[in-house]
């Protein structure tokens, strides 16, 4: 039995026919953030109530603690240097782990005030790291610590590591989650989980073209579905959205049709590329971390 459903002919190059959706892991509360790191061959993700990362080597399949407390890590990303990217609940910021081993923050407010609980991230070829600021690590002591929001809106930032300088870039959403660029990144996919504070809230995937000034604009929907919320997502060399949707992984093509789904018994937050091909699937599903190979490899690999 194929793995995978298939609901338009462009799914069915991006998959393998005998490959089969494997189960590498469980034991966690809530599995969120699994991002690959090539110098080590190994995919580290967050445990976020238990307050820890994981990580897999990818050669053996061994798992093992990372790093315990981590202050509540959720989304992670790669720099253009290989430097681990990540979104603190904790510390409300968004901090890298440099080649010397030691995590350092890189931003923890705009305008003088707190950000409520990075989520996401994804970086710009100039470096840049874009990402959300929902408020999730700040609404219970379950992902963070409890606490207000400051800023009194959710939104997406924009980041320039170089200069410290941050902006805001998009505060038309209810609660900013997942974050990636089309490969020639003109596009901008940011996904809205407001459904969980605001019942009549859209379930979707916005897409906001980046202009010459380097600001995204003209903000519409690119996906949308009735229930099983968009959380987590990568893009892949042709453009094609794999994306997190209840207990599935919904792939959309550039122009947002749903070509394929990947059924999986948990609840899926998130997941990456990786494996030496990058053509490994990596999911995050509430208590485990999954993988299954495919056709597809992510946007920028040179491979």
């Amino acid at each position: 039995m194929r793995p995978y459903e298939v609901h338009d002919p462009r799914f069915e190059v991006l998959v393998i026919g005998h490959a089969k959706l494997e189960q590498l892991w469980t034991g966690a509360r809530w599995a969120e953030g699994p991002v690959y790191v090539p110098a080590a061959k190994s995919v580290v993700w967050s445990d976020i109530p238990n307050d820890r990362l994981l990580r897999l080597d990818t050669e053996s399949n061994a798992v093992s603690v990372f790093e315990h407390p981590c202050g509540f890590h959720n989304g992670h990303t790669i720099d253009r240097e290989g430097r681990i990217i990540a979104c603190e609940h904790a510390g409300r910021r968004i901090s890298r782990l440099d080649h010397d081993g030691v995590w350092r923050p890189l931003v923890e407010r705009f305008e003088g005030k707190r950000f409520n609980s990075p989520n996401d991230a994804t970086v710009h070829s100039d470096g840049s790291i874009w990402f959300t600021d929902p408020a999730y690590g700040i609404d219970t002591h379950y992902e963070g610590h409890k606490g207000e929001s400051e800023l009194g809106v959710c939104a997406v930032y924009r980041l320039d590591p170089a200069s410290g300088e941050v902006a805001r870039v998009i505060d038309d959403m209810v609660r900013p989650n997942g974050i990636c660029f089309s490969p020639d990144e003109r596009i901008l996919y940011v996904a809205d989980t407001g459904r969980t504070h605001e019942p009549d809230c859209p379930i979707a995937i916005r897409a906001y073209d980046i202009g010459a000034d380097g600001r995204p604009a003209n903000g519409r929907v690119f996906a949308s579905r009735e229930e099983g919320l968009y959380d987590g997502f990568r893009v892949d060399q042709g453009g094609n959205v794999w994306t997190s949707a209840g207990k599935t992984v919904a792939v959309h093509a550039p122009d947002g049709t749903h070509i394929g789904t990947i059924p999986l018994p948990e609840m899926v937050s998130n997941l990456c590329f990786g494996g030496k091909k990058r053509n490994r699937l990596f999911i995050t599903a509430q208590t485990s971390l999954y993988s299954l190979y495919v056709n597809a490899h992510p946007a920028g690999w040179q491979g």
